[in-house]
């Protein structure tokens, strides 16, 4: 098992983060950060860097059971999914694997919730 999901996609680069946005809104999720990881590379390092975002998604409900669940696990949250453009100019989009990350926890309560979020983000990338 794998610590991700990926897909590549038939899509540009912008297309697919507002893709990827919208298959998150039909699962519950919505979007509580969004680093743009070219851009922040380029302002800090001044260096190039193919496209590249990271999209930090929650699902309220699911996320107010794991913090019930497991009190430290804001560290864990939210969920990133990215999408990047791949130097021969290929899309990929990737989502954690919540059963892989939550395995290191150590609480066998959170493998339902870890399960559902799983469920939900493969749903994501398999639709896009």
């Amino acid at each position: 098992m794998t610590y991700h999901t990926s897909k590549i996609v038939d899509l540009l680069f912008e297309e697919a983060v507002i893709k990827v946005t919208d298959e998150l809104k039909k699962e519950g999720f919505g979007i509580l950060t969004e680093i743009d990881v070219k851009e922040t590379l380029k302002n800090k390092l001044d260096v190039d860097f193919r496209k590249y975002r990271i999209l930090g998604a929650c699902n309220p409900p699911l996320a107010y059971k794991a913090l019930q669940t497991e009190e430290n696990i804001g560290v864990m949250l939210p969920c990133n999914v990215i999408v990047q453009e791949k130097n021969d100019g290929t899309v990929r989009v990737s989502a954690i694997n919540p059963m892989v990350a939550m395995k290191t926890v150590g609480n066998e309560d959170l493998n339902e919730i870890a399960a559902q979020v799983s469920e939900k983000l493969g749903r994501v990338i398999d639709n896009i």
